[in-house]
């Protein structure tokens, strides 16, 4: 069994200005996604370098501020409603991926909106570079000591002891090679191709869907919820159910579109 390290969540201190590793993260990403859009861009007639930038410009404002008040609606009312300036904590962590979501569709859609583009344009070509940074910002959640795993039934050579002296999956790594390795693996191999308008959209809502429902049986539910049914449902789970649903219907979608225009 593992101990963890006790990484202090300060990665650089200059007098009274602190800089998390979980807001580095949050740069590694939004640098990351900036690398692969050029990278993309370069086999496009319709993505500019400006383009490309704008766009990360948009989502990472839909990220940070949906990310933050998706986690706050769905994960900790609560604690806002004592003290609402708490919404503001980002470097304490406490980030949804699924406000993220919202908040980045509402960013595609305004981007789409004043660029004259359709939304699935902008979300096809933006989705296979987000995994990265969904996979950075867990490894976050692991230097934070958040979303710790759940105790494990046989002791496995990988299990983590955060400081209980009980041997738990480190459910935030595992998350952080599905949602961050794999899922980026799955999406750039499959838009690496031409696809139809929506599909790669389609693989990555309903793949990271489906990695996150798998996931969150490694990892311990926040104890202000808890199990929301069958003494293992959790939010996460629930909010990943509609998107693995939305993302099979987009697909077929998208197939049906494609035979019928040939």
């Amino acid at each position: 069994m593992l101990t963890y390290p006790n990484i202090d969540p300060v990665a650089i201190s200059l007098g009274s200005l602190k800089i998390h590793w979980y807001g580095l993260m949050y740069l590694i990403g939004f640098v990351a996604a900036w690398k692969l859009g050029m990278l993309r861009a370069r086999h496009s007639e319709i993505w500019t370098r400006k383009r490309v930038e704008d766009l990360i410009f948009y989502g990472a404002l839909g990220v940070v501020l949906g990310g933050r008040i998706g986690y706050t609606l769905f994960y900790s009312f609560a604690t806002f409603a004592e003290d609402p300036v708490t919404i503001f904590y980002i470097w304490k962590g406490g980030m949804s991926f699924h406000g993220g979501l919202l908040g980045v569709i509402t960013a595609f859609y305004l981007f789409a909106r004043n660029n004259g583009m359709s939304f699935f344009q902008v979300s096809d070509f933006m989705a296979p570079m987000v995994p990265i940074g969904l996979g950075a910002g867990r490894i976050g959640n692991f230097i934070n000591k958040e979303l710790i795993g759940r105790p494990m039934d046989a002791v496995m050579p990988w299990a983590v002891d955060f400081g209980d002296h009980i041997a738990r999956h480190p459910s935030s790594l595992y998350q952080a090679l599905s949602e961050g390795v794999l899922l980026f693996v799955i999406v750039w191999i499959y838009s690496s191709k031409q696809r139809p308008l929506m599909a790669v959209s389609a693989v990555f809502v309903m793949t990271y869907g489906l990695f996150r429902f798998v996931t969150e049986f490694f990892r311990t539910p926040d104890a202000h919820i808890g199990f929301l049914a069958f003494d293992w449902l959790t939010m996460g789970q629930l909010l990943s159910l509609p998107m693995m649903l939305i993302g099979l219907v987009t697909f077929a979608l998208a197939m049906k579109n494609k035979e019928e225009k040939h």
